[in-house]
């Protein structure tokens, strides 16, 4: 598990075959093992594969390549309904999507977290049809890899630990 934690990338250029639907279930039930406060699972989840729905989201961001070219993405909402703690439920849904994220990159594809898009959520909200019970959280793009040797450094350990009291 260390080692997948550690080789992880963030992958942004896809080649375009299919995902199979059998792996992004797979990805999705991996999000839904993540913790969550009184395990009230407050996410939900919009797959998208249309080009024509990608395009339409990808004009709501910067990012809109990416969005393009994945042959896949999932939009991942916080469903309000649920919510019992705000802050701990934004944090579920941020290890569900690193949990989608491992499970990516176990699974040989890649994937990339967009949370620029957030900038037009209700926009985003609005255009898949959902509740506006349910709020935009991120947008995962993924697909098989169309590039490698990605590399990322990290901070020394010396540099993030305030203390050892």
């Amino acid at each position: 598990m260390l080692d997948v934690i550690k080789s992880r990338r963030s992958i942004r250029r896809f080649k375009k075959q299919a995902v199979d639907e059998k792996l992004v279930k797979e990805i999705i039930e991996a999000g839904t093992w993540a913790p969550s406060g009184l395990n009230n699972q407050p996410w939900k989840f919009v797959v998208i594969r249309s080009p024509e729905v990608k395009d339409k989201i990808a004009e709501l961001t910067r990012y809109r390549k990416i969005i393009q070219e994945a042959p896949q993405c999932i939009a991942v909402f916080l469903d309000t309904a649920l919510s019992y703690d705000r802050t701990k439920d934004i944090q579920a849904i941020g290890a569900c999507i690193q949990n989608m994220l491992l499970a990516i990159h176990a699974l040989d594809l890649g994937g990339v977290w967009l949370g620029e898009i957030l900038k037009n959520s209700e926009k985003v909200t609005e255009f898949l049809g959902v509740s506006p019970a349910l709020e935009f959280m991120a947008l995962v793009a993924l697909g098989y890899a169309d590039e490698k040797n990605v590399t990322s450094q990290r901070k020394k350990l010396d540099e993030v630990i305030l203390s050892e009291i």
